[in-house]
């Protein structure tokens, strides 16, 4: 989904967010630069495969906080799992790298999705994320953004990165 469609579903459902505006940012240092000061854990939004490319996978977690494939594998039942290509991450969710976000899971034709969330970062009370466009950072309350994707139909679970 788009910034514009995010963010339309975000009014109609009379969800409370804010939204900055920014310049391009690629990364989330980048965007860390442009959001100083405003409230919300910086999140990281990994698009992930496993090794036979049958299942993919989108993890968020602090962006603070560092990854170990190999354990997360474990913890998702894997084998293996490596980053998915910007090809794959299209076909899936429709979406860019740099833009990634468990917003892109609000639309129906992007549920094949497996949405796992970092048990850590929930119990923040705002969460930040690309709402589909690289010039723009969304806040939205933790507890929020989980009865949307309730609301929504978008499955999830929570794990121990």
């Amino acid at each position: 989904m788009d910034r514009a469609a995010i963010v339309s579903m975000l009014d109609r459902r009379g969800v409370t967010y804010g939204l900055v505006e920014h310049p391009p940012a690629q990364t989330t240092l980048e965007a860390d630069a442009f959001i100083e000061g405003h409230e919300g854990v910086r999140t990281k939004s990994l698009f992930l495969v496993n090794r036979k490319r049958t299942r993919s996978y989108l993890v968020v977690m602090d962006d603070r906080k560092a990854l170990d494939l190999s354990a997360l594998a474990q913890v998702l039942g894997e084998g293996r799992l490596s980053f998915g290509s910007a090809d794959r991450l299209r076909d899936a969710l429709d979406l860019e790298p740099g833009v990634v976000s468990p917003l892109g899971l609000l639309s129906p034709a992007h549920r094949g999705t497996l949405l796992s969330f970092d048990r850590d970062m929930l119990s923040e009370r705002v969460l930040t994320f690309h709402p589909g466009d690289n010039r723009a950072t969304i806040f939205i309350a933790t507890a929020d953004l989980l009865d949307l994707l309730d609301v929504e139909g978008v499955e999830y679970q929570v794990i121990d990165c």
